[in-house]
């Protein structure tokens, strides 16, 4: 999502300071579409700084179910443009080249043309504006395939010979982990849309890992919040006991109780387990506001033993793991109201419609966002250093996303480097500014809300945010 003018957003963060409900929601723009379905269990969670999100409230409900509709959100803007981009200074001998690492087959291959699309989209962007330091980036496009092949490997040693500075991808963790010593390794950036996995926030990369999609841990944080800024007093959870449920359900329960609340039942179950009518029971019995159920495809059992209980749909609270299409596996009504959170920014009409200029074909859109970022950042950060080579650009990305003038596109933030002036890229997946691990300390997180068919459609987004680590 671009950023709204910056002075109406402030006066309106103001006034809702003001009344102690600090809500920056970014809502969806145009039809929304279904959920193509989970990152599934590649991706795992890490342990990390205590996250804040625009979404804070005490709790207000008694005891009732909880109710989200108050949580309005804040008007979209278009994107900025630049009235005339002055000539780089300094030209490059040799383009600057990114190789794409997507997935075009395999278990993730839905979330392959939309990323490929963002990637594109910035391409195109990018080369009207002029191009990176005098000429347009080359891309060459790769299959990361998923976690059960070789693919990602064998692709990433074709990107590295062709002497790529930087690799935009993977989307699975598991694959970006299966790849990031030999990316890094060989001086080269990696700067994935979509991982959130525990480990990379802490990985000895060189400084030349990134990712523009938000950890686990502020995704948990965001949702602790969001789910007390609801009205719900009291929670339940169920928590698949593996790093990604356990982080999860850490940082949910603080941000939960930090805003009021009170967590009076928490389950765990284990990976292989397919009896949970005991954890079912328990939470049931202490009669909770809300229900977070942090799992993956056990969610096909445990949410129908709820249900029998009497916990309604719109009682629950899903993660990405488990925020999937189940419209063939329940009774129609049986999710309806239900709410899912996915780490990822909604595109907005204008967004969509200039990635269909790219892909007329698509319908889904997940990632698209942090694509496009990754590839604009990268971009960036090489004016800025007057230089594409890896290391040079690695050097300057969290400079150019954060502390210096507003600007969301290409060509506004391109106009002011070359005029000498500092800048902060603001996204369409969210304001980024990196930490010094490389992760974005703002970001768009999705939400979205199950119909009477049992299919999750977007409702809003919430912007988080993280301190920056040091």
């Amino acid at each position: 999502m671009v950023v709204s003018p910056q002075a109406t957003r402030s006066l309106l963060i103001q006034l809702a300071l003001c009344i102690s409900m600090v809500l920056a929601l970014v809502s969806c723009g145009g039809s929304p579409h279904s959920v193509a379905g989970p990152k599934g269990p590649g991706v795992s969670a890490e342990p990390n700084d205590p996250a804040e999100t625009d979404v804070k409230a005490a709790p207000t409900g008694n005891g009732a179910v909880p109710d989200c509709t108050s949580v309005t959100s804040l008007p979209d803007s278009a994107p900025s443009g630049a009235a005339a981009i002055p000539a780089a200074a300094t030209t490059t001998p040799e383009p600057l080249k990114i190789g794409t690492l997507l997935p075009l087959t395999g278990s993730l291959a839905h979330y392959g043309p939309p990323s490929t699309a963002g990637v594109n989209l910035s391409i195109k962007e990018i080369k009207d504006a002029g191009g990176v330091l005098g000429k347009p980036i080359e891309v060459i496009h790769r299959d990361s395939g998923d976690s059960k092949s070789d693919i990602g490997a064998q692709s990433t040693r074709e990107l590295l010979k062709s002497g790529v500075s930087a690799v935009i991808g993977a989307v699975s963790s598991s694959v970006s982990k299966s790849v990031i010593n030999q990316i890094t390794g060989a001086g080269v950036i990696q700067l994935s849309p979509a991982n959130s996995s525990a480990d990379f926030s802490t990985w000895d990369d060189k400084g030349l890992y990134w990712r523009t999609a938000p950890s686990d841990v502020l995704t948990g944080s965001a949702w602790g919040d969001y789910i007390a800024a609801c009205g719900a007093k009291t929670l339940g959870m169920i928590v698949l006991n593996d790093p990604y449920g356990s982080v999860l359900a850490e940082n949910i329960k603080a941000a939960f109780e930090e805003a009021g609340g009170k967590v009076i039942s928490e389950e765990q179950f284990n990976t292989g387990d397919s009896e949970f009518s005991s954890q079912v029971e328990k939470i049931s019995a202490a009669r909770p506001d809300a229900v977070a159920l942090i799992s993956f495809d056990q969610a096909k059992s445990i949410i129908p033993l709820m249900a029998d209980k009497g916990i309604s749909g719109s009682q629950l609270f899903m993660v990405d793991g488990n925020t999937s299409d189940y419209s063939r596996d329940f009774q129609p009504g049986t999710l309806k109201g239900a709410q899912g959170v996915l780490p990822e920014s909604i595109a907005d009409d204008d967004f969509r419609n200039r990635l269909l200029t790219i892909d007329p074909a698509l319908t889904f859109f997940g990632y698209a966002g942090e694509s496009y970022d990754a590839v604009n950042l990268i971009a960036l950060a090489a004016e800025s250093a007057k230089s594409t080579k890896s290391a040079d650009v690695a050097s300057q990305l969290k400079a150019v996303s954060e502390g210096g003038a507003k600007c969301n596109t290409y060509a506004s933030c391109v106009t002011l480097l070359r005029e000498n002036k500092d800048i902060d890229y603001d996204g369409q997946s969210g304001p980024v500014a990196f930490s010094d691990a490389g992760d974005p300390t703002e970001a768009h997180i999705a939400v979205y809300e199950y119909q009477d068919d049992n299919t999750a459609k977007p409702s809003k987004e919430i912007l988080a945010r993280m301190g920056a680590r040091g």
